[in-house]
C-alpha cells in the first residue's frame, strides 16, 4: 500500500516531467543509437530511478508494490527502452539479492544498484530452455572454496551493461527439478565470462561461462 501520498506525488510528478521534456524527445535518437545516451542515464540515476524497490539503507526508495506500479505508469509513457534500463535494476537483478542474499552481499551490491553505479542481469533462460526453466543445461561444479559455471545464457536483458549478472546454475546432476538449481552472483569481467553479439533483428545474444 501506498505510504506516503504527497511524496508519491512529488515523485511522480518529477518522473513525469522528466519523461515528457527528456525521455519523449529522444526516443528516435535511442532507436537509431540503440543505446541510451549517458547524459540521459545520469539524470536516471539523480532521479532515483535505478533503486525504486531498493530498501532504504542501502540508498534505494524502497517503493512499495502499488508505488512502483504507478512510476512505472509514468515511466511507460515514453519507449519501453527506458524502463527497461531501471527495471531489471528494480527488479530481478536485485530482489534476489534483498530476499535471499548474505549480509555481505547486500552490502556489496545493493548501494552499487541503487545509484545505478552498476546494472543488475538475471541470467536463466539458454537457446534449449526459456519457458521450461527448470531443464537449463548450464552446470555448477563446486571446486575447493569456488565453483565452475559452464554454460550459455541467451536473451539476458541488459547483459551488455551489466556490471553483475545472477546466474541460474544446476548443481546437481542427479535431479532434473528447480531443486537443483542454484543462483549464483558473477561480476562482469569474471574469468571465463564472455558476451554474444548484441540483440539484433534475427540474431541471437548470448552470454558464457
Amino acid at each position: 500500500m501506498i505510504r506516503d501520498q504527497e511524496t508519491l506525488h512529488l515523485l511522480k510528478d518529477s518522473i513525469a516531467r522528466f519523461v515528457r521534456e527528456v525521455l519523449i524527445p529522444h526516443e528516435d535518437i535511442v532507436a537509431e543509437l540503440d543505446a541510451i545516451p549517458d547524459a540521459i542515464v545520469a539524470q536516471m540515476r539523480e532521479l532515483g530511478l535505478f533503486g525504486l524497490c531498493i530498501p532504504e539503507e542501502y540508498g534505494g526508495l524502497a517503493l512499495t508494490m502499488e508505488e512502483e506500479v504507478l512510476v512505472a505508469m509514468e515511466l511507460a509513457y515514453a519507449s519501453p527502452a527506458f524502463r527497461s534500463l531501471v527495471g531489471t535494476n528494480n527488479g530481478i537483478g536485485a530482489q534476489g539479492i534483498v530476499i535471499d542474499g548474505t549480509p555481505e552481499q547486500k552490502a556489496a551490491w545493493l548501494p552499487r544498484l541503487a545509484a545505478g553505479e552498476i546494472i543488475g542481469s538475471f541470467a536463466l533462460t539458454e537457446p534449449d530452455s526459456g519457458s521450461d526453466a527448470a531443464s537449463l543445461r548450464t552446470t555448477a561444479v563446486r571446486d575447493g572454496d569456488a565453483y565452475v559455471i559452464d554454460g550459455v545464457k541467451r536473451f539476458i536483458t541488459n547483459a551488455p551493461e551489466a556490471g553483475v549478472f545472477t546466474v541460474m546454475a544446476r548443481t546437481d546432476a542427479t535431479r532434473r527439478d528447480a531443486g537443483a538449481i542454484s543462483a549464483f552472483l558473477v561480476e562482469r569481467g569474471a574469468p571465463g565470462l564472455s558476451l554474444g553479439r548484441i540483440a539484433r533483428p534475427n540474431s541471437m545474444p548470448r552470454a558464457a561461462w
